[in-house]
């Protein structure tokens, strides 16, 4: 058994989305100051985050588009706990158009999307011309009932114009989200499993989580 990491680490001050804050990451007790409470050579560390929602490799569920959709409380670990999963490999595509003969016998599972454009990230490259999917491929999911999407990219819509049809007909569906993801080409087509499980925070819809698949 493998587990393969698909997500990306998140830094002190790192950009994840321009115009959102950055992350800021520091002591709050320090190894020195802990040996004045503690005495000499017993030491700990207690940190302080201050972490945007959308920081790093992220997970939206409704709430995030919708006011009358459910936060993070709300998310069904069925859908991102050790699911079965599949990869598609759409590397050099800018819109995505999914058939529904890729997505037979996709019900209750992962779509992973690999782009290949998590190659750019922590490059300007990163925020312009990104690939993703397009609406009809966003109902395509939803026919096919899969348990939640994931895209190897900067958003899973089209940052053109204000319009994110993806989010829209994904959320509504109440399909988990999961963008910003890295590492797919290490996957194989089928056959492996993925989660990504994000806090139990109320009245948040959107979360960094720790993305990962298992491969037997």
């Amino acid at each position: 058994m493998q587990r393969i990491d698909l997500s990306h680490v998140i830094t002190n001050g790192m950009t994840t989305y321009p115009g959102l804050p950055t992350p800021t990451i520091e002591d709050h007790l320090s190894r020195e100051a802990a040996e004045e409470i503690y005495g000499p050579g017993i030491t700990f560390q207690i940190g302080m985050v201050h972490l945007c929602t959308n920081t790093g490799t992220y997970l939206d569920v409704p709430f995030h588009r919708y006011a009358d959709g459910h936060d993070l409380t709300g998310l069904a670990l069925d859908r991102v706990a050790d699911v079965p999963a599949i990869c598609l490999n759409r590397v050099g595509e800018r819109t995505i158009e999914l058939t529904a003969e890729e997505l037979a016998g996709a019900a209750g599972k992962a779509v992973l999307i690999r782009t290949g454009h998590s190659d750019t990230w922590g490059s300007d490259d990163y925020f312009v011309n990104h690939p993703h999917l397009s609406e009809a491929s966003a109902e395509l999911l939803v026919a096919a009932d899969v348990a939640c999407v994931g895209i190897d990219t900067f958003n899973i819509d089209s940052t053109e114009g204000g319009d994110r049809p993806v989010h829209s007909v994904l959320l509504r569906a109440e399909i988990p989200i999961v963008e910003h993801m890295t590492g797919l080409e290490q996957l194989p087509a089928d056959g492996f499993r993925f989660t990504a499980v994000p806090p139990k925070i109320e009245g948040a819809g959107t979360f960094t989580v720790r993305a990962y698949a298992t491969v037997h």
